[in-house]
């Protein structure tokens, strides 16, 4: 035997709430467990359906305030950077703090500043909305991603953490055509009227949500320096295979509506791609969080990574539009989003009176960091055109398998309650 298992940082394993006890002031039921973790996913679905109104709204946007093709994409950026950046400072005050008001009222925000964005009369203003409507996402989903997984309580986090991820998915999914539907209805004016479910949304997790215990010391979040010294460690490998999966995601979003229109292909055609590759996304949510709770973890992040590489490539470089890349499309989102149950369980574990801290450095942070990167392929893709910029970029997917066979990893592969593997000389 090399050794022991390090201890977590920030607090004893079964400390979720940073109060010295589960969410609610009492240690719920399995059943219970997974009906908190329900209610939070049905939050992330409105909360990402709202976050994906921009993007189809974006010509109507562009006509109204006569942007340029610049400014528009600047507008997808803040709302990007906004839902992003801010999530691991989000995630340390929500521990601080308490989580439920944040899972409450991220949404809230979220939901009535991007219903506000078709009434925005100026640039500045839309920026403003923008920001304000990333900053409610980011208040949201690194103590809703916590309070679903309950990490803390070992067996089944990955479950519940996959209902949570799905609802993001699905929500994603539908929001486009939500907003599109709202806008022929209503027009840009009307828009606000989807503010309303989020306001019903806020009211229902209010009285849905158990009460964090309020009596009794609150064991603080981990200091930034104890953070730090994770990130050079266990955190830091998570981190970089959630970043290395973003960057691929992004990749594919980006380039493939753009590859299929180089190639002829129709916008329909693209959207259809587009969809393929979301709708393998949702499954892949719910595939990563049940097999998190079953198999070896870090031979899971391998397997994932080491399929998704060739279902990537598969996806880019066949006829766009065909039967096969298309099932190559569903394939690769599959892959690619099947990823991140585990690595958020893990994250939490790594930091348990930390956990939202834990799931915003590997959400949000690495998200941010992916999708900045895809700045770099969509630049190689002036020079050498799109489709090879993305078959060139592919491979860095590897770069998840890679870090996932790291040592560090070991005292993680296995889920809590399932049994702790102490570390050895094996992988």
């Amino acid at each position: 035997m090399g050794g022991v298992v390090p201890e977590p940082i920030g607090g004893d394993i079964s400390d979720e709430t940073g109060t010295g006890e589960p969410f609610g002031g009492e240690a719920p039921t399995r059943r219970s467990a997974l009906s908190v973790a329900l209610a939070v996913a049905v939050a992330h679905g409105l909360n990402d359906a709202y976050s994906a109104f921009l993007p189809p709204l974006l010509p109507r946007i562009m006509d109204r305030l006569g942007l340029s093709i610049a400014l528009a994409a600047t507008l997808a950026m803040t709302l990007s950077l906004a839902a992003s950046l801010a999530q691991p400072l989000l995630g340390w005050l929500a521990d601080r703090f308490g989580r439920r008001g944040f899972v409450i009222l991220g949404p809230l925000l979220s939901g009535i500043f991007m219903s506000l964005i078709g009434a925005a009369p100026s640039f500045a203003l839309l920026v403003a909305v923008l920001v304000l409507a990333g900053l409610g996402s980011a208040m949201f989903h690194p103590p809703g991603a916590s309070i679903a997984a309950r990490a803390a309580e070992g067996q089944g986090s990955g479950l519940r953490l996959s209902f949570f991820s799905f609802g993001g998915s699905f929500g994603y999914a539908m929001g486009p055509m939500i907003a599109v539907g709202l806008v022929a209805w209503r027009g840009l004016d009307g828009l606000w009227i989807a503010m309303l479910p989020a306001i019903a949304l806020a009211l229902t997790m209010a009285a849905l949500l158990p009460a964090e215990r309020a009596q009794g010391p609150r064991t603080p979040p981990p200091r930034p320096i104890e953070v730090l010294r994770l990130l050079r460690g266990p955190l830091g490998l998570v981190f970089g295979i959630s970043a290395a999966g973003a960057f691929m995601q992004r990749v594919f979003l980006t380039l493939e509506p753009i590859i299929v229109a180089e190639r002829g292909g129709s916008e329909a055609l693209g959207a259809l791609a587009l969809t393929a590759y979301l709708a393998g996304q949702a499954l892949g949510s719910l595939t990563g969080g049940t097999l998190a709770d079953r198999v070896d973890r870090r031979r899971l992040l391998t397997t994932l990574a080491m399929l998704a590489f060739p279902a990537h490539a598969l996806a880019l470089g066949l006829a766009p539009g065909s039967a096969p890349a298309l099932a190559f499309a569903f394939l690769s989102g599959l892959f690619q989003m099947a990823l991140l149950p585990p690595i958020v369980v893990i994250a939490q574990e790594i930091l348990p009176a930390g956990a939202a801290l834990g799931s915003g450095i590997v959400m949000g942070l690495a998200w941010a960091t992916g999708s900045i990167g895809v700045l770099g392929a969509g630049a190689l893709g002036d020079a050498i055109g799109p489709r090879a910029a993305a078959l060139v970029a592919t491979p860095a997917i590897l770069l998840a398998a890679v870090l996932a066979l790291q040592p560090g990893l070991r005292a993680y592969r296995r889920p809590r309650g399932a049994g702790r593997i102490e570390e050895s000389g094996s992988s």
